[in-house]
């Protein structure tokens, strides 16, 4: 069977964003935001207070968004109704960012006093908010409390980043990058939250085996792939443990990440947290090989030629087979450069396996470091071919796949 490709980069088509921007330097930043958002096809509503007009002009976000910045409650020609809660219906998120102090000391307290205060009074939907201000603001005691307010009342707070400020002193308080917010209203309405409630545990990346303390043997993986899973396990409401070996990719958000180094530790890492997993998805090129004696100093050069003597490294895959608790989806993941299917299929049974994803390193568009992959998802009764896909979007299809098995 071939299933079609689905754009994920679509996640948004359909949904209203509303960025309400308040009085700080760092306002800015929120046009690259409302790029990015509208990029993904979101419908991308901008709220600012009068303040925030003197650190960036709403015709910037007009032009970015195609929609008309609100900035004045009783402006007549804005293209929603004159009651305000107009755009609180309609909302799917609202971000609050850059959060000034004095905004949310007002929103802590119920006061709604112009267009964005009043609007975001009137909203339903997940209100995220993320405070940016001087150092000595941010850490006063009264902020603080109406943040844990906040909080009280169902608002997420993005933790502020550490650095320096506009007002040249050093400390929390800064807003974090535009990529962050980005995630965290990503997390909140990209997809529907079809795995809220399961915990899920993915492997990704290589091992590294040491011969000496200066080299190891190790393969070509990048971890892509498995981080791609973990995102999107995450994004659909998923409690993910990502155990990853050495990789040179950033960790995914609101995902715990398991640093291993070889073999021998990941093996410990996945094995003491399997029991506690609803679905486990092995996507990590664990080596099968290590070296037998490890060498507690350099090995120098020497004529003539040098043997390494090996042993088998623990198969993690095998004893999370033999160790299945009821009702656990155990997924494989299998990289072939000859008889893909044969040698598939006879790893999914000799290893108790739910399902295996196999690709074919010599295939066009699959194997490692690249954005994509071209997989077959493989169970008891089916062979599912996904064609070239990217990562994230094959990711999205086998979590389809793991979902329509475990109904």
């Amino acid at each position: 069977m071939f299933t079609k490709r689905k754009e994920v980069y679509t996640m948004l088509k359909g949904k209203c964003v509303v960025l309400a921007v308040t009085g700080s330097i760092a306002a800015y930043k929120i046009a690259s935001l409302a790029s990015m958002l509208k990029k993904l096809h979101a419908d991308v509503q901008v709220l600012m207070t009068k303040n925030a007009e003197n650190f960036i002009n709403p015709i910037t976000f007009e032009t970015l968004t195609g929609n008309k910045c609100l900035v004045d409650t009783f402006d007549r020609n804005f293209q929603y109704n004159v009651e305000h809660v107009a755009l609180a219906k309609k909302a799917d998120v609202v971000l609050i960012a850059p959060a000034s102090a004095n905004c949310i000391g007002k929103l802590a307290h119920g006061i709604a006093d112009d267009m964005l205060t009043t609007t975001i009074m009137a909203c339903k939907c997940k209100k995220i908010l993320a405070p940016a201000m001087n150092t000595n603001m941010f850490e006063n005691p009264i902020v603080q409390d109406n943040l844990k307010v906040l909080e009280h009342y169902g608002y997420e707070i993005v933790e502020s980043a550490y650095g320096y400020l506009a007002c040249g002193d050093t400390g929390q308080g800064k807003m974090p990058e535009p990529e962050l917010l980005l995630q965290h209203i990503l997390r909140e309405c990209a997809y529907e939250k079809d795995l809220k409630g399961k915990k899920i545990l993915v492997t990704a990346g290589p091992t590294q085996e040491p011969i000496d303390p200066v080299r190891y043997i190790t393969n070509h993986s990048t971890g892509k792939m498995g981080y791609a899973i973990a995102k999107v396990c995450m994004q659909r409401g998923a409690e993910v443990t990502l155990v990853s070996g050495p990789v040179n990719i950033p960790a995914p958000p609101f995902v715990l990440v398991v640093p291993v180094i070889t073999a021998e530790d990941m093996f410990c890492e996945v094995t003491k947290r399997a029991s506690e997993q609803d679905i486990i998805i092995k996507a990590a090129a664990v080596a099968d090989y290590c070296p037998k004696y490890v060498s507690a100093e350099k090995v120098k050069k020497k004529d003539g030629e040098l043997s390494l003597e090996m042993k088998h490294s623990q198969d993690i895959l095998a004893y999370l087979g033999e160790h299945k608790k009821q009702e656990q989806f155990l997924c494989g993941f299998s990289m072939e450069t000859e008889n893909m299917l044969e040698n598939s299929r006879k790893k999914l049974e000799k290893k108790n396996l739910d399902m295996i994803v196999a690709n074919n390193l010599k295939v066009e568009g699959a194997g490692f470091a690249g954005d994509t992959n071209v997989v077959t998802m493989i169970t008891e009764n089916e062979e599912i071919s996904l064609g070239k896909m990217s990562k994230e979007e094959t990711a999205f299809e086998i979590l389809n796949q793991i979902l329509k098995m475990t109904k």
